[in-house]
């Protein structure tokens, strides 16, 4: 095979060429025997439809999320994994409830609402006042006191998605996170936020809020976009618009919950250790598919390929599947607190909680002493393997939630990237389900994370390591 050596595959060695350092030629056949193996067939479809037909949503603390750890750990343990465990950790464990959302004047009507994780509920008869509408927190603090005593409604609009500016969904995220304390800071009594999505079908989105301790607790709630609008009308014709909101929400004590966590044990160096996978948690609403059912399937069927072909790194791969993202990140800090003695040893994470639509790349990060530069350059070169699926861009900015706490014991953080221009759509509302994900895509995404993390784990240096 000219310049290759062939080593053998029943240790799962790749071909390698010994004098070249560029990871393209190094892994090329590599990559496309991965690429081969996951696109003619794989587990992946099966997994999400038991995942997602099968169990559904999986708020923390859920019998939902219970099922599904016990689902995952068996998959993981069907497809031959090795150290298949479940590691405890205490998670919130917020409740939903009943709620509604009525207008009661200038006319009766039931607007399209849901609450915000970790929101408190109302009293029985509910909570009912007149609304005051601002488009950001500058027309609030203007209004001072006269949001004393009523319902404030944000009407901060999502910008619709730019194919070079991505989401704009930091730029209104900040209006449901922190819109309730600053509402009760003006003596409000309730807060309702626009839905964090620039597209709806009167479909409301939800999410966390966070109290400030120093301001008292208000419900709060999200409203679809285009019950907002007719409010935001409404006030401005002159009407006075009175809502009724009744939440039930309560959280109740910390549940048991668990991280699952499974291997493909490296061949060399075992010890050293390449994260992948997702949160196994979702909101209480959909079906969990694209946030995060996708980013802890493609993790679980990335390393099964990787077995069926007997390819067997230097360095471990490792699944996590994260309990409680969404509501806490409870099961990050737990990996990061447990594994601590273990993270000089950890040379790679790779988040993926941005959907399993088309894939198009990796982002990375890094800390010195490793060298940015030269973990982007190779990067590049691993992502050039990747042109069959489409997943070819490397930049910075790579991490997540998640993986986030490894950060600060300097481990390189990645995120795998797909196109985003629909995620919004559905994110944290009942549209988030199954038929949103095409085959196709959700295969080219498994083989993307497969090669990646084959990569990550073989190549003979830590990534980012030495001068560009």
């Amino acid at each position: 095979m000219g310049a290759l050596t062939l080593v053998s595959t029943a240790l799962g060695q790749a071909p390698i060429a010994p004098d070249s350092a560029d990871l393209s030629a190094r892994y090329r056949e590599t990559a496309d025997q991965i690429i081969d193996a996951a696109m003619s067939g794989n587990d992946a479809w099966r997994k999400m439809e038991e995942l997602c037909d099968g169990i559904g949503h999986r708020l923390s603390g859920s019998p939902q999320l219970d099922r599904a750890i016990e689902w995952a750990a068996r998959a993981l343990e069907r497809d031959g994994q090795e150290n298949v465990r479940r590691e405890p950790v205490l998670v919130p464990h917020w409740v939903r409830g009943e709620e509604s959302l009525m207008m009661l004047a200038p006319k009766h009507q039931k607007l399209a609402m849901l609450g915000l994780g970790g929101s408190v509920g109302t009293p029985l008869v509910g909570v009912t006042g007149e609304i005051v509408v601002v488009a950001n927190r500058e027309e609030l603090d203007a209004l001072g006191e006269r949001a004393r005593g009523k319902i404030v409604v944000f009407n901060a609009p999502m910008p619709a998605y730019d194919p070079e500016k991505g989401t704009g969904y930091g730029q209104a995220v900040t209006y449901r996170s922190n819109g309730a304390s600053w509402a009760a800071a003006k003596g409000a009594v309730a807060c309702l936020v626009r839905s964090v999505t620039a597209a709806s079908l009167r479909s409301p989105h939800t999410g966390a809020l966070r109290y400030d301790d120093a301001q008292p607790k208000i419900p709060a709630a999200a409203l679809a976009i285009e019950d907002v609008l007719m409010l935001e009308r409404l006030v401005k014709r002159g009407e006075r618009v009175t809502l009724t909101l009744k939440m039930e929400a309560k959280t109740l004590p910390d549940a048991p919950s668990a991280n699952v966590i499974a291997e493909l044990r490296g061949r060399e160096r075992p010890d050293e250790i390449v994260v992948i996978g997702g949160h196994l948690d979702s909101w209480d609403v959909g079906q969990g598919a694209s946030d995060d059912g996708g980013g802890c399937v493609i993790s679980m069927e990335a390393i099964n390929v990787l077995r069926k072909l007997n390819l067997r790194p230097r360095r471990t791969i490792r699944v996590v599947l994260f309990t409680n993202e969404e509501n806490g990140l409870a099961g990050a800090r737990a990996y990061a607190k447990d594994h601590e003695s273990e993270m000089p040893r950890h040379v790679a994470a790779i988040e993926s909680d941005g959907g399993v639509f088309a894939p198009i790349g990796f982002g990375v990060s890094v800390k010195p002493p490793l060298n940015q530069d030269l973990a982007q350059k190779q990067l590049a070169q691993i992502t050039a393997l990747l042109v069959r699926v489409g997943a070819t861009r490397a930049s910075g900015g790579g991490g997540g939630a998640d993986i986030g706490p490894m950060g600060r014991f300097g481990v390189p953080l990645l995120s795998h990237n797909a196109d985003m221009s629909r995620y919004f759509d559905y994110h944290h509302s009942d549209a988030d389900t199954l038929d949103k994900i095409k085959p196709d895509e959700l295969n080219r995404n498994v083989a993307a994370m497969a090669v990646a993390a084959y990569i990550l784990a073989d190549m003979p240096t830590r990534l980012g390591e030495g001068t560009p």
